[in-house]
């Protein structure tokens, strides 16, 4: 029976190719959106042309109180879908940027990146764990921020930071108790619309960036998911307790 791998936000960007990579790996994919479902059904006929089963369910990280029926819902459909009561990988790719000043940051703007990058992801595989497989893994996405460091992301990077520690102490608990590898990827910039498309859509800024980075260019959305994809590989057993950027050796 195939693997299973749960990815939030699977429906665009950096998710869309983790999801799509997956696949490519022979994996299954289920892919939560959060409000384009038109998006979400073109990756899953997308995965689906590939040979591989794929299902879409609509979740919202930033609001806890939906995550019990979100599992219920998926519950309901695994084993109709796939044959299975239980998936193997998580992927808690989801999430949104707020550019902002420290001087400038609204308390509601920090609550916002806090519920999104961490609290969501933490409550969610918590709640996760109970649908999961032992012998799996957890891939958490953090950012290049956590380490470059510059003046408009201290929420985002801060609530990355946690993640990248959550990382650790996952990787703790869950290696010994259920064999379950736990890494975080760090993505370097990338051209999506992250922060309105910065990186993609300004030229002066693409280019800044590309002078800055050891290989000579900005990231691309394809150059991410292949490596969340290797993670969830038998190649990857021993991986765990990690943090990969990904980022093409930007300001090294």
């Amino acid at each position: 029976m195939n693997k299973i791998a749960l990815v939030t936000g699977g429906s665009r960007g950096l998710g869309k190719d983790m999801a799509l990579n997956l696949a490519k790996k022979g994996i299954d994919v289920i892919l939560t959106y959060h409000s384009n479902k038109d998006s979400a059904d073109k990756v899953v006929s997308e995965i689906e042309s590939m040979g591989q089963k794929a299902l879409a369910i609509q979740l919202d990280v930033s609001k806890q109180n939906t995550f019990a029926a979100f599992f219920n819902e998926l519950e309901k459909a695994l084993n109709p879908k796939f044959g299975t009561t239980k998936f193997d990988f998580l992927i808690n790719n989801a999430g949104t940027g707020i550019a902002a000043l420290f001087t400038e940051t609204s308390e509601e703007q920090f609550d916002e990146m806090i519920n999104v990058q961490f609290k969501g992801p933490f409550f969610f595989t918590q709640k996760a764990l109970n649908h999961m497989n032992d012998g799996g893994g957890i891939v958490n996405v953090s950012s290049g921020l956590t380490r470059i460091i510059i003046p408009y992301y201290p929420v985002y990077a801060s609530a990355k930071a946690a993640m990248e520690n959550l990382t650790k102490y996952l990787a703790k608990d869950l290696g010994s108790a259920r064999k379950i590898r736990v890494n975080i990827v760090a993505p370097g910039a990338i051209e999506t619309d992250f922060g309105g498309g910065v990186v993609r859509d300004n030229q002066e800024m693409n280019n800044f960036i590309a002078s800055q980075t050891a290989l000579g260019r900005v990231g691309q959305p394809t150059d991410i998911g292949s490596v969340v994809a290797f993670l969830c590989t038998d190649e990857a057993k021993w991986i765990t307790a990690q943090r990969i950027e990904i980022s093409g050796g930007q300001s090294l």
